[in-house]
């Protein structure tokens, strides 16, 4: 099968308009009329948005800096974002979440109890 170049159409020029294509072609795909070749492209041609969108992500948090301060002349300063210390923090409040459960359980064995259980 040979490889369809790649043109100017491919990645939209916005993140809204690419994600709204997104949005239509999964819906044709979740509808299933589509023929297996359509559906082939459509897929391809979804996967190439969702390459785009993430990468216009990245740069936008890349681009995003917090205000720490002010100096004297009354410019602001930044630092730029670091998102990992939000997934770090995120992980540890799932990990508490678990913990918390787990002792509800002990002390109340009911509350852990499934519909065709006991």
């Amino acid at each position: 099968m040979a490889k369809k170049k790649k043109t100017e159409t491919d990645t939209p020029p916005g993140f809204e308009e690419a994600l709204e294509e997104l949005q239509g072609i999964v819906g044709r795909l979740e509808d299933g009329e589509l023929g297996l070749e359509e559906s082939l492209d459509q897929y391809e041609r979804g996967t190439r948005l969702l390459r785009h969108c993430l990468g216009v992500l990245q740069n936008a948090e890349q681009r995003i800096e917090l205000l720490t301060s002010m100096d004297e002349n009354g410019n602001v300063e930044t630092e730029p974002f670091d998102s990992s210390a939000t997934l770090d923090q995120r992980e540890q409040s799932a990990g508490r979440r678990k913990q918390n459960k787990a002792a509800e359980e002990k002390a109340d064995p009911k509350s852990g109890r499934q519909l065709f259980g006991e």
